[in-house]
């Protein structure tokens, strides 16, 4: 079994325990429920910003413990003045030490789109993510078949959620597209064995139709090589990891982002 294996089978008694403590009814009349989301092309595509989508993560199962000594509202207000283009918030507690406390405070401190970065299984997390405040939901290809895809998508688009879709191989994306996606992610990290390889987004980059955002999760730790990754058509560059384990993960960014211009 896998550690994806294991992540899933823990999501879906997690998610069954959160639809018994709050029901939808209630998420729909949370505050930033009704908010209008941002539009991820608009910030991902401004030529004033980075294209980066810079992650909040304080742990995750292939590193143990990143950084879990700073805020969420001091790292992403740091990214967001580094010339971030998105956030990406991770609310899995079990494995990645996250909280759904965190998107919301996210939400509140910030003025740019918020992914909420988890293991979307189920319709319900999705009405969650709304409710939270994210502006853009992950579906990942390899928990999740073609009709789930397509139904949670429709669904998200449907509350005016931005919807990236994380794919791993050729097999994955090419079982996945479906018109309510607004991006594809190519994730670098093998979730089977977290082994990463920049290559995978190279490889892929060729066979993501043109109607698509591109973007390139993980093993990006260079500025050079988004400079690389750019010229393979990729609009957006996923890193987490390179800047949280540094003891100011803003600070992290901007000396990065300074080395891409």
């Amino acid at each position: 079994m896998t550690i994806l294996d294991k992540i899933v089978i823990h999501k879906k008694k997690e998610v069954e325990r959160a639809k018994k403590r709050t029901s939808y009814t209630q998420l729909e009349e949370a505050d930033f429920f009704a908010r209008e989301c941002y539009s991820f092309k608009d910030f991902l595509l401004d030529p004033a910003r980075t294209g980066i989508i810079a992650e909040f993560k304080r742990k995750s199962p292939s590193k143990g413990i990143i950084n879990d000594k700073v805020t969420v509202k001091n790292v992403t207000n740091g990214y967001a003045a580094a010339g971030a283009s998105a956030l990406s918030v991770l609310t899995d507690r079990n494995f990645f030490m996250g909280k759904k406390a965190d998107l919301i405070a996210a939400r509140k401190a910030n003025t740019i789109p918020v992914l909420r970065k988890d293991f979307m299984i189920d319709e319900y997390q999705i009405i969650e993510a709304k409710a939270f405040g994210a502006d853009i939901i992950l579906l990942i290809a390899a928990i999740l078949t073609p009709a789930e895809i397509g139904k949670m998508a429709t669904l998200a688009k449907s509350l005016g959620l931005n919807v990236l879709l994380e794919v791993h191989n050729l097999e994955e994306l090419e079982r996945s597209l479906h018109p309510s996606l607004d991006a594809i992610g190519v994730n670098n990290r093998n979730l089977a064995d977290f082994t990463v390889s920049v290559e995978t987004s190279y490889q892929l980059a060729p066979h993501i139709p043109a109607a698509f955002l591109k973007i390139s999760e993980s093993a990006i730790s260079n500025p050079e090589t988004i400079k690389q990754l750019k010229l393979a058509g990729f609009n957006g560059f996923l890193i987490g990891e390179n800047f949280m384990k540094q003891e100011d993960p803003g600070k992290a960014m901007l000396e990065f982002v300074k080395e891409l211009k």
